[in-house]
């Protein structure tokens, strides 16, 4: 498939234009990898126009044509071989079932390279007209404060009117990152940006799922608000599950259990994208509504420094949360308090 075949939709120009200039900033004289699969054509066709009004080189892969989807057998090679010449790369296509370990492969060469990375998995219309629409530099204002109460916190409480109710305790040895959508070459980021997030020494309590889970289930199960899923944690672990929709239920329940540490909470964030105003059932956008999240399985080991691994990754994003950090108050109801 050839992009320039493909007709550039007016209303995704201005988040692609965010994409390119303020996220990433790409230089007329560096190279990008842009990397998209046929359903998400369109959007990668609005971000390729941005790449060209640069005048930065670029090479642009569609997934299907160089393997079959999904891809069991990892990324491509020539797609692994052409991050190797870039400077940056954009990562915007739909996850399947079972590619978590292409994108594990592809994010390898990322952080080898010290390559700055859009990850726009799950990109879609609608979040072109939202989330990418936000003030990425006010986002990353907000935040800057509250890593900065973050960092030396030992341990944040948060609560939610749906029922949430968990401690999360922190190591000065493990790090906080933010992805705010200003990449850098330190740390790859999603687009839309907004979120801090660190690996938890250890979480305890109860977590209401009542936005969305992640990775392929997000697409399939969509807005949990009317069945949401009960996580009971104890040690860190998994340690009791319900939810009213069976289907979502056993299948959450297989994905925790793929490996020894898939039912290990890898990850503890605060969403900080302002534009996003409510749950619409995607995780890319989801997970950076003003609010807390976890995830089961990989802790981003490589970035904060947790001495454990996982093949597996799934968000749990909530609801109209109250945050508190070492006891200060930095969120009422969805609300930063600040």
């Amino acid at each position: 498939m050839i992009l320039e075949n493909i007709p550039v939709t007016p209303e995704f120009l201005p988040g692609a234009h965010n994409a390119i200039h303020t996220c990433l900033r790409l230089q007329p004289q560096e190279r990008i990898t842009l990397i998209t699969d046929r359903e998400t054509a369109d959007i990668a066709a609005a971000l390729e126009r941005e790449i060209e009004a640069v005048g930065a080189e670029h090479s642009v892969f569609v997934l299907e044509d160089y393997a079959p989807r999904p891809l069991a057998a990892g990324m491509p090679q020539p797609i692994l071989e052409d991050l190797e010449r870039s400077q940056v790369s954009i990562f915007a296509a739909q996850a399947q079932r079972g590619e978590l370990g292409s994108r594990i492969a592809m994010t390898e060469v990322v952080n080898r390279k010290g390559i700055r990375h859009g990850h726009m998995v799950n990109i879609d219309r609608q979040i072109m007209q939202e989330g990418m629409l936000a003030d990425f530099l006010e986002v990353d204002r907000l935040s800057s404060w509250l890593i900065a109460k973050a960092r030396p916190a030992r341990e944040i409480r948060v609560t939610s009117k749906g029922g949430t109710d968990i401690l999360a305790t922190f190591s000065p040895r493990l790090k906080w990152l933010k992805t705010s959508g200003i990449i850098t070459p330190e740390k790859w980021g999603n687009l839309p940006g907004g979120e801090i997030f660190t690996a938890p020494d250890d979480v305890e309590g109860r977590f209401v799922v009542d936005g969305v889970v992640g990775d392929y289930l997000c697409r399939k199960y969509g807005d949990l608000k009317s069945t949401p899923l009960t996580i009971d944690i104890v040690d860190n672990r998994i340690a009791h599950l319900a939810c009213a929709n069976t289907d979502l239920l056993d299948e959450f329940r297989r994905y925790t259990s793929t490996d020894e540490n898939s039912d290990r909470v890898g990850e503890f964030a605060i969403g900080t994208n302002l534009a996003v105003k409510d749950v619409r059932g995607n995780i890319l956008q989801d997970e950076k509504i003003p609010g807390c999240h976890i995830a089961f399985g990989h802790p981003y080991a490589e970035h904060t420094g947790q001495t454990w691994v996982s093949t597996t990754h799934i968000d749990c994003v909530g609801r109209d949360f109250d945050i508190w950090i070492d006891g200060e108050q930095v969120m009422e109801a969805g609300k930063f308090l600040c």
